[in-house]
């Protein structure tokens, strides 16, 4: 029997997506003369703040997008500002050092039209400045003092947004970050389908996802036996179970669309872009420049994606 061939992709919106990739290159997307850039008076005893925090992610925005140090980036802001004719002051860059550790980056999505089918991953990004360098470890064997970053996104299927994001140590697994994720999910938005790699195959994901009224797309492990339990998140982990031994697990893909969770790691790949290390040192720091880097991506997207359809 012959091997089937590759399915191929062609791109249908190309005029329109190479405009929205033109437009990413645009510093006039990044500020609006209307936005507070000053704080406002919280009614509260003490010095107020100088600064709003849409003034601090704008200024770290710029430091992620174009890898710059806190320094750097003030002075880039600055002749920003004095481009476009605004006398807006700019903060220091120990201003942006305290404030990025407990400031709340502002992640927007525009969503997609019918349930939410969200596609799940992680991955392990470097912390910069932590253990010897590539080259030593290349010559003398890995450090024990290098230091990762696990990262853990939902993507929503349709707009390839980036709908829920955690941070974490290299030592926390994959599956018991599922429920954080769900959690970030608004109760009233219903989500038709979580897809996950094997790594998600427990208990508690299953029931989880169940109780989101959603279906689970996670193959089983290769040595899973079917669990006695009779919850709904049981029931449809054995179905799954059973489809695999009895159709194969190549046709049990096809048939419940797992091949969708590659957007997921394609995003993955984009936030990498932007860089392969996180350069803060502070773990609550590193979860505001993750965040940034989050927010930059959605932006992105929202200019405009490709929209493609298989061709025989």
């Amino acid at each position: 029997m012959s091997k089937p061939r590759p399915v191929t992709y062609r791109t249908t919106n190309w005029p329109s997506y190479n405009a929205a990739l033109k437009k990413r290159g645009s510093l006039t997307v990044w500020f609006d003369r209307a936005m507070t850039w000053e704080d406002r008076p919280t009614g509260r005893r003490g010095r107020r703040q100088s600064y709003s925090d849409p003034a601090i992610q704008t200024c770290l925005t710029m430091k992620v997008l174009f890898g710059m140090a806190l320094r750097q980036a003030t002075g880039f802001v600055e002749s920003l500002l004095h481009l476009v004719g605004l006398d807006w002051s700019v903060p220091d860059f120990s201003t942006l050092s305290r404030r990025q550790k407990s400031l709340t980056v502002d992640i927007t999505y525009r969503g997609s039209d019918g349930p939410l089918h969200l596609l799940i991953d992680s991955t392990g990004i470097k912390v910069e400045g932590e253990g010897e360098g590539e080259w030593h470890r290349r010559k003398h064997g890995g450090s024990k003092r290098r230091i990762w970053r696990k990262l853990h996104i939902g993507i929503d299927e349709g707009s390839l947004e980036v709908r829920a994001v955690e941070i974490t140590g290299n030592d926390v697994g994959d599956a018991p970050v599922l429920p954080a994720l769900l959690a970030q999910i608004p109760e009233d938005e219903i989500i038709a389908s979580v897809t996950a790699d094997g790594a998600y195959d427990t208990k508690r994901s299953h029931e989880t996802i169940a109780d989101r009224g959603a279906q689970a797309v996670i193959p089983p492990r290769k040595n899973a036996k079917p669990w006695s339990l009779t919850s709904p998140g049981a029931i449809a982990r054995n179905e799954a179970l059973r489809a695999c031994e009895r159709l194969g697990r190549a046709i049990w893909r096809r048939w419940s669309g797992y091949h969708r969770r590659s957007r997921v790691e394609t995003k993955m790949h984009c936030i990498k872009l932007l860089g392969q290390r996180l350069t803060a040192r502070n773990f609550d720091r590193q979860v505001t420049e993750v965040h940034v880097r989050i927010a930059i991506l959605n932006r992105f997207t929202a200019l405009g994606i490709p929209f493609t359809q298989a061709i025989q």
